[in-house]
C-alpha cells in the first residue's frame, strides 16, 4: 500500500491560510496573506528537501489549492524545476463544485472523499502527497489516512485564519522523525503517525524509595 504524506506551510500558532500572498486566500477577510515570503534565503530551504516538489509522487489537492496550483505553474517557464515535476505530476482533486480540470494530469475525485483516497493508497504507484489544502487534509487525518506530515512552522503568530488541525481533528500521537531549522528560524519536522495519546499525571506519581529514605532522615533529626 503506497503512502499518504501531507506537506504545508503553518505558522506558529497552527494557520496555514495563505502563505504566498495576500491574494491566495482572502476568505473570511483574511488580511496577512504572504506571510511566509520574508523568512526565504535559506538554502536549505529548497522546498523539494520536504517533499514540496512532487517528484516521483502523485498530487493530491483540494479544490482551492487545485485552483491556485492551475492558475500560476502551467505558465512557468519550461525548465522551472518546481514547474516541470508539477505539471508532469499525476493529479488527484477533491472537490464537489469542480466538474471540468484544465490542468493536465487532472483527476477530479467525486464524492466521499475517504473510500476514494482508500482506494488510491491500495492501488500500486508511488506515495500520494497532498500540498496545502488544509480542509482536505483535516478530513483525512480524521479518518486515519495520513501517514506522514512534513510541517514547516513560521516564526509568526496571525492570531486567526485557517488552521492545518482544526477543532474535528482526531487526538492522535505524533512521532518526530526528522528536523531541521533554517537561518531565518522556520523549523521544518516530519512527523509520523504513533498511535493513540494516552493521558497520564504527574500528580499520581508517587517518591522514590531513594526520596522516601531522604524524608525518613529529616523526620528522624539525622539531618
Amino acid at each position: 500500500m503506497r503512502r499518504l504524506i501531507a506537506s504545508t506551510f503553518a505558522s506558529l500558532d497552527g494557520i496555514m491560510q495563505a502563505p504566498g500572498g495576500p491574494e491566495e486566500d482572502p476568505t473570511s477577510g483574511f488580511t496577512l496573506g504572504g506571510w511566509m515570503f520574508n523568512y526565504g534565503g535559506d538554502e536549505s530551504m529548497d522546498i523539494s528537501a520536504a517533499g514540496f516538489d512532487g517528484k516521483d509522487r502523485e498530487l493530491v489537492l483540494g479544490r482551492r489549492t487545485y485552483q491556485i496550483f492551475e492558475a500560476y505553474w502551467p505558465y512557468q517557464p519550461d525548465d522551472h524545476p518546481i514547474a516541470k515535476t508539477f505539471n508532469a505530476a499525476k493529479k488527484y482533486v477533491a472537490s464537489r463544485t469542480l466538474t471540468t480540470l484544465h490542468w493536465n494530469n487532472s483527476t477530479l475525485l467525486r464524492g466521499d472523499v475517504v473510500p476514494a483516497i482508500t482506494a488510491l493508497k491500495a492501488q500500486p504507484g508511488p506515495n500520494l502527497q497532498i500540498i496545502g489544502s488544509g480542509n482536505l487534509i483535516q478530513t483525512l487525518q480524521a479518518a486515519s489516512l495520513i501517514d506522514e506530515y512534513n510541517v514547516w512552522t513560521f516564526p509568526v503568530v496571525l492570531g486567526r485564519g485557517k488552521r492545518l488541525f482544526g477543532e474535528t481533528a482526531k487526538p492522535s500521537a505524533l512521532r518526530l522523525v526528522r528536523s531541521q531549522v533554517s537561518t531565518t528560524g522556520v523549523v521544518m519536522s516530519t512527523y509520523v503517525p504513533a498511535g493513540d495519546i494516552r493521558p497520564g499525571s504527574f500528580a499520581s506519581v508517587g517518591p522514590s524509595e531513594k526520596e522516601l529514605a531522604r524524608r525518613k532522615k529529616v523526620a528522624d533529626g539525622m539531618w
